[in-house]
């Protein structure tokens, strides 16, 4: 059994998700919840084709935030057009009802095999140098959310899924170094970027400046 960070509410309401598929074309679709928390949703409906890991938008009423894709049905499943989905801003208030106090909820998983990513990212804002291979103009970021196994960068014109590249990120006016590859990538939104190589000194600051901004073990 998983566990979840916080019970969820069986409800059906009205969303709207958006991004691009695993064609690369973008999709805008009206689906409905079936279950929701203050950090997460269930969804069921969804034609486009998408995969876990990546980050798509979803609006409800006048909100909108960023979502990452935590699992996805399997075609022909009982689960098809259904995924679950982790608002990586959770600080900022999304639904307008009231939902279950935070704690923790026993849960399956809900296809076999499913992708977890395996630390959890914090919300942050620090920033970032990024240097593809290939190119000698860095590119300066902003990343929003960070673990010790990767971060999410805003970028309007994001880099494409597979880039390799160094990435230098600025923590309490130190330059962490690692050698990464960008996961996910969405127009728009930015690139989901997974540490591939970094020092032990390095990933030990990582961890101690995470530890400092959260009760929770890392």
């Amino acid at each position: 059994m998983g566990q979840r960070r916080e019970p969820r509410k069986d409800l059906k309401v009205p969303v709207r998700v958006f991004g691009t598929d695993l064609d690369g074309r973008p999709f805008s679709e009206n689906v409905s919840t079936l279950n929701v928390s203050s950090r997460g949703a269930k969804l069921a409906g969804l034609q486009a084709k998408i995969k876990t890991g990546e980050v798509i938008g979803m609006a409800y009423g006048a909100q909108k935030s960023r979502f990452a894709v935590r699992w996805v049905g399997s075609a022909g499943a009982a689960t098809e057009g259904q995924l679950g989905l982790e608002n990586v801003s959770p600080e900022k208030p999304f639904w307008d009802f009231p939902l279950p106090a935070p704690g923790m909820d026993e849960y399956g998983r809900h296809s076999k095999g499913a992708e977890r990513r395996k630390y959890v990212r914090l919300k942050c804002l620090i920033s970032v140098e990024l240097y593809p291979d290939g190119q000698s103009a860095k590119i300066w970021g902003k990343a929003v959310d960070v673990s010790v196994g990767g971060c999410f960068v805003e970028m309007s014109i994001p880099l494409r899924e597979g880039t390799k590249l160094k990435i230098v990120l600025w923590v309490k006016d130190e330059k962490l170094q690692a050698k990464a590859t960008v996961v996910s990538s969405r127009p728009g939104f930015g690139v989901g970027i997974q540490f591939q190589e970094i020092s032990p000194e390095d990933a030990q600051r990582l961890k101690q400046f995470l530890q400092s901004i959260t009760r929770l073990p890392i």
